[in-house]
């Protein structure tokens, strides 16, 4: 690919304006090309959507869009109505606390082709734990204080020792053809909006779906860190937290709102994956088969219930009380239909290709727990089918069939697990 090629940059914001504003600036300041740079308010109070409109005013490269609300529809939508939006035939994500250098897009370019995503390295401060993919140093932590000289001088130095050199990997900024975007129908909407993992899912089923992930290691972006719902301005430091090779992390406190959010969108996380978020150090996504589970269980208490219903595709109890307990306060914080997915045990119920039988009381054990964890990788290693014990489990396998091609685009995993 040209590394010229005229792109659309996509940005969503939301009470965000003193970071967007450094966005925007930072682009049109530091990249030479006129990309479209599409900016998208998420039903601000604070002066974005007129700041947006006299921007477009000045900039005829820009587009503007506007959830009206009240409600917030999340970064997830957002950045699937930029891409709708988008009139170049490649578009990129850009998050409103970053900092553009110079080549980050022309040095992504020169890797991206059709199948191919290709994300650039972040350069950000010590507030996250430092990992191999990224680069961790401080040159300020807000827009008004950001050293952009220093910043600057240093891209380009680690641009000659990183030339063209990369990785696999995935993660913020990103940039791909639309039309791929789509051909897997963008961010999965039902579940991550209006935040949280919508990333590591989008990545997992890019992947699944045979296309190439691709870290360019001499494209950076500079990163002020989660300025959105995650942390606000000026950063709380909860702790400081000596690390192994001597460095420090300067652990922030989390928003109420993030960690509300964050909680919900884990365990639709594992309703939809039945894994953790796996990938290697490089953040190379990594799946294993999603199998059709049921739990069957016996004894069962609400604090286990929420505790496992999140791993499985069906639980039957024989307590049908504490199921209604259940669902009644946990349904409002999933589009999964629950009531559907937590029977009554009765034997022609027991229609999953996988049932993992057991007696709660004997559950004690994070070891017992961690086994219904990773049954996708258990069973994958094992590859029989039969009936078989361990521990306290009885299990019966009819078919060890892989579903993660039904993750791979929306509307076929919803078609196939009624939520």
């Amino acid at each position: 690919m040209d590394k010229h090629t005229l792109i659309s940059i996509v940005i969503p914001s939301r009470n965000n304006l003193k970071y967007l504003k450094s966005a925007y600036n930072s682009i049109r300041d530091n990249v030479a090309e006129k990309h479209e740079i599409i900016l998208l308010d998420d039903a601000s109070t604070d002066g974005t959507w007129e700041w947006m409109n006299e921007t477009k005013k000045l900039d005829e490269n820009v587009i503007i869009y506007r959830n009206e609300g009240p409600e917030r529809k999340g970064h997830v939508f957002l950045y699937d109505v930029g891409a709708d939006l988008a009139t170049r035939k490649i578009f990129s994500i850009f998050h409103a606390d970053m900092i553009a250098s110079p080549n980050y897009i022309a040095n992504m370019l020169k890797h991206l082709d059709r199948g191919i995503c290709v994300c650039s390295t972040r350069i950000e401060p010590e507030i996250h734990p430092p990992g191999p993919e990224k680069i961790t140093k401080n040159f300020g932590l807000e827009p008004e204080e950001f050293q952009s000289g220093q910043f600057l001088e240093f891209v380009n130095n680690k641009e000659q020792e990183y030339v063209d050199k990369i990785t696999e990997g995935f993660f913020a900024p990103w940039v791909i053809f639309v039309e791929d975007f789509f051909a897997i129908g963008g961010h999965d909407k039902k579940l991550f909006c209006p935040m949280e993992l919508d990333d590591s899912d989008i990545a997992n089923r890019l992947q699944l779906n045979g296309y190439k992930l691709i870290q360019a290691r001499d494209s950076f972006v500079g990163h002020l860190t989660c300025r959105g719902s995650r942390f606000k301005d000026g950063i709380d430091i909860e702790r400081i937290i000596d690390l192994p090779n001597g460095g420090k992390w300067y652990k922030p406190k989390d928003s109420e709102e993030y960690t509300k959010l964050r909680n919900i969108k884990f365990r639709d996380w594992w309703r939809k994956w039945h894994t953790d978020v796996l990938h290697d150090d490089l953040m190379k996504p990594i799946t294993y088969p999603r199998y059709d589970i049921g739990l069957n269980v016996d004894h069962c208490n609400v604090q286990l219930l929420a505790l496992l219903e999140p791993w499985c595709d069906q639980m039957y109890l024989t307590d049908s009380k504490i199921a209604k307990d259940y669902v009644k306060n946990e349904q409002p914080n999933t589009v999964f239909n629950l009531s559907d997915k937590i029977m009554e045990e009765t034997l022609g119920l027991l229609t999953t290709d996988i049932i993992i039988s057991f007696d709660a009381r004997q559950l004690t054990r994070q070891d017992q727990f961690d086994f219904i964890r990773n049954l996708s990788q258990i069973l994958s290693d094992s590859g029989e089918v039969g009936d078989f014990e361990y521990d306290i489990f009885k299990i019966h396998i009819s078919k060890l069939e892989d579903y993660r091609i039904k993750l791979i685009n929306n509307d076929d995993f919803y078609n196939w697990k009624r939520i």
